[in-house]
């Protein structure tokens, strides 16, 4: 008896990925369906990108708790934004005016960056999860930052006087994921940090990393930078999570 013929060789790959593998072909064009996926998938991350997080109701719920402050950048909207990444950046220098320094250890700033989805969708319960595990530490009120870029959090940090910066932010939306949030710990945040001098924790999102193992990751970032003063390429985190060793 014959063995039957594997009609689609890629479907044990696309079990294990989401990438576009194996989609076929109609003549010399895409099956409908996978043309009509694509679509979908540009579409939300047109709508990710270009979307605008209710940052008001978002410092209702979070103000329950604790102080909450609310800066924008110096892009005045969002094709400015967009076109112009250095303004987002920057704090708007009218709205600094307001924020006092304070002998905390943490400060955490929420940014809505590259993908409002992905801050409306995970961006309060990874804060909510980081919070749970820093009972011990002074946390300065929490900043929600329009218009903002990852840098941003660093003259937010520096303007409340804290020791390192969390910023949680919604990075670039690809075809797969329009979602994904991202969080860069800093130590010693001030106007002019490099890329180099931070820690990132990226891909938190339904099919990525969830928000309990990404509040663990980033809570043992702010414990190791806090402790041996320093974040980005010098900060090494070993495979298992238990040990940080500054880079020699």
């Amino acid at each position: 008896m014959s063995t039957p013929v594997d009609l689609d060789p890629f479907a044990r790959f696309r079990a294990v990925t989401r990438a576009r593998i194996g989609l076929g072909r109609t003549g010399d064009s895409l099956p409908i369906r996978a043309v009509l996926d694509f679509q979908l998938a540009h579409a939300r991350a047109r709508d990710a990108v270009h979307g605008h997080v209710d940052f008001a109701a978002m410092a209702e719920r979070i103000g329950a708790d604790r102080p909450v402050i609310r800066l924008k950048s110096r892009a005045a909207d969002r094709p400015t934004y967009l076109a112009r990444p250095d303004l987002g950046r920057r704090v708007d220098p009218m709205m600094l005016a307001d924020v006092s320094k304070g002998a905390y250890d943490v400060a955490f700033v929420v940014a809505d960056g590259l993908s409002a989805a992905a801050v409306e969708a995970h961006g309060e319960s990874v804060l909510a999860a980081c919070l749970r595990r820093l009972g011990d530490l002074a946390v300065a009120p929490v900043v929600l930052g329009e218009q903002a870029r990852v840098a941003f959090g660093d003259e937010a940090g520096e303007a409340l006087g804290a020791r390192l910066v969390v910023v949680l932010i919604g990075e670039r939306p690809g075809l797969s994921v329009p979602d994904s949030l991202g969080a860069y710990v800093t130590f010693d945040p001030s106007v002019g940090r490099r890329d180099s001098e931070r820690n990132c924790v990226s891909n938190i999102h339904a099919d990525g990393l969830p928000h309990e193992a990404a509040a663990d990751r980033i809570v043992w970032l702010i414990r190791a930078a806090l402790r041996l003063g320093l974040t980005g390429v010098d900060l090494k985190e070993d495979a298992g999570g238990a040990t940080a060793l500054p880079i020699v």
